[in-house]
């Protein structure tokens, strides 16, 4: 299990440094924020620059890890596909080639030719990361990755990241907006039960590096297994009023539901990586979602930090349904192995019934108590 964090952290530290690459090079920020008009309005990949971000951390992840375990090489899994038509009609399939040269001609076809682009990216591609971190050393937890599977986010909060400000403050340490919602967020699951095993969560523009104008990232992890609970996090201290944090397009109703339980500790955010990572900081006490509007590779590496910390992620749905029948101490939490049925594409993997996470068991009771009773309300 630490050889196998070892290698998720550095995989994510590199997904942070191409995630800040694309916004601090002019040559690929012009690319990630540009609207083409025009006869380029038809070049699909360029439109979608933000895409190829996404789906290059994807592969350099699956690449690094999977180079390194072999036996997860056809079990790590993101959202996106490797798939695109470029401006000349090729079809191009994004991978880590054997060479940095090969990567930046292959990029090049990707990029309609564009070869500074194309270079500055194969250059964070191909970069090694050296991991510094006493903290690991001491991890002494055995499970065979032959269990396991991993979902990639490799930028959640991706509106954020392409046109989030990077000057937004917090609100009572929450940033509502920006950049700091976008991160990258990795989870290990058992492929037997679903449950969430080891999670990382790497905020790649934790603070701006002054003077150079570029950002500093932070990684946090959780190993959750049989018993054993490790995190980088302390666990927050219990409140005696729940703080709760929502997106910012909640419905009023649950909003209203809240209010008599949480009054003025009700806040709002960007990203629903970022709201857990609120939650597991201590920024906030809970984070609520009503609808099915998260997937899989959203929650499970926070939902395995989440619990290494004594708490974790319900199915908001299915926990109401248990709380009514008077199983309120066995409310079912997220599991990841499984996909919807009766759903295509993406939505296979969705939260549909929505999501409470928590860090504190009484903090979940009592949002699923003022919700039980306001059920019609929302």
């Amino acid at each position: 299990m630490a050889a196998l964090l070892r290698s998720l952290l550095a995989a994510s530290e590199k997904a942070a440094r191409i995630a800040q690459l694309c916004r601090q090079e002019e040559a690929l920020f012009s690319l990630l924020i540009e609207e083409k008009r025009g006869a380029d309005k038809n070049k699909k990949f360029l439109q979608d620059f933000k895409t190829l971000a996404d789906v290059l951390i994807q592969e350099v992840i699956k690449h690094d890890v999977g180079k390194e375990f072999p036996e997860l090489q056809e079990h790590i899994r993101g959202e996106e596909s490797n798939k695109f038509e470029n401006g000349l009609g090729e079809t191009v399939v994004v991978q880590v080639c054997p060479t940095q040269a090969d990567t930046a001609a292959l990029l090049q076809k990707v990029l309609d030719r564009n070869r500074r682009a194309a270079e500055l990216l194969a250059a964070a591609v191909h970069q090694e990361v050296v991991l510094s971190d006493p903290a690991l050393d001491g991890i002494a937890v055995t499970i065979s990755t032959d269990s396991l599977a991993v979902w990639i986010d490799p930028i959640d909060s991706t509106n954020q990241y392409i046109r989030g400000c990077g000057n937004v403050l917090p609100v009572d340490g929450i940033y509502p907006s920006g950049l700091h919602s976008a991160l990258v967020l990795i989870g290990a699951y058992s492929r037997q039960s679903g449950e969430p095993v080891l999670g990382i969560i790497n905020e790649p523009f934790f603070q701006e590096a002054l003077p150079a104008h570029g950002w500093q990232s932070k990684y946090h992890w959780g190993i959750s297994y049989r018993g054993t609970h490790l995190s980088s996090l302390s666990r927050p201290q219990l409140q005696a009023s729940p703080r709760v944090v929502l997106s910012t397009n909640e419905k009023v109703g649950l909003q209203k539901a809240l209010a008599p339980l949480c009054g003025e500790q009700l806040c709002f955010a960007s990203g629903a990586g970022y709201k857990m990572l609120c939650v597991a900081l201590g920024l906030a006490d809970a984070y609520v979602l009503s609808e099915g509007s998260t997937f899989k590779w959203d929650s499970c590496g926070p939902h395995a930090i989440l619990q290494a910390l004594g708490g974790g992620i319900v199915d908001l749905s299915a926990a109401l349904q248990a709380w009514r029948a008077g199983q309120g101490k066995q409310l079912p939490e997220l599991t990841y192995h499984k996909p919807l049925e009766g759903s295509v594409g993406a939505d296979c993997w969705a939260n549909q019934g929505g999501l409470v996470a928590y860090v504190h068991p009484e903090h979940l009771e009592a949002v699923m108590a003022t919700l039980a009773a306001a059920a019609d309300a929302f």
